[in-house]
């Protein structure tokens, strides 16, 4: 679980990379855009790896809520989860259903649309529609404000999820402050930056 999220957590900076280039510059985000998406070891290798790490890491998520709601036989009589762990421990199912669920509307937005282009009706390739495509579905309000409050769960999820992964490695050395006030700020700055790219195209769109 703690390997699979940190995976993942490479895959979210290279994305928020990409991402962050269509603020400045069309012609820098549809190159990357453009190689991303024709590069053979990108869509056949890396991408169905991707693929696998998403559906693996939500996968062992609810084995072990199972798991961990199953392994008192005799419930507590009176329980007060927030004396001895934080909000975001106690429900890291619900900001892992919330982007699971963000995941299937980012999935629709843009990896089903590039698969009809490609593969389904095979249309003449374009280097230069990515960034159309991006602007587009920044368009609406409602669109920006489910991108906003999906990524402020993810940050939510990640400030756990880094100090859980972390232990779970068994990472207790004299790194380990620096290790944490840098995963910190990851799992603030670049769920804001995504905010940030979501608001400041539809801001532009009019």
């Amino acid at each position: 679980m703690a390997l699979s999220g940190l995976f993942l957590v490479v895959f979210l900076f290279q994305h928020f990379t990409i991402n962050f280039s269509s603020v400045f510059s069309a012609k820098t985000f549809n190159s990357l855009s453009h190689f991303m998406g024709t590069n053979p070891l990108v869509q056949f290798v890396l991408q169905p790896v991707l693929i696998f790490g998403v559906i693996y890491h939500f996968v062992m998520g609810f084995v072990l809520e199972i798991q961990n709601r199953g392994a008192r036989a005799t419930k507590y009589g009176s329980y007060n989860g927030g004396a001895n762990a934080s909000w975001m421990s106690r429900n890291m199912i619900l900001s892992g259903i919330v982007i699971l669920s963000f995941l299937g509307l980012h999935f629709y937005d843009f990896w089903v649309p590039e698969i009809n282009h490609k593969y389904i009706e095979v249309l003449p390739e374009d280097p230069n529609r990515y960034y159309e495509e991006l602007v587009h579905k920044f368009h609406s309000p409602v669109r920006v404000g489910i991108y906003v409050l999906s990524f402020v769960f993810l940050s939510l999820h990640l400030l756990h999820g880094f100090n859980s992964s972390f232990q779970s490695l068994g990472v207790n050395n004299k790194y380990s402050v620096t290790i944490q006030k840098l995963t910190r700020a990851f799992a603030i700055l670049i769920p804001l930056g995504f905010i940030f790219i979501a608001l400041y195209h539809h801001l532009n769109a009019f």
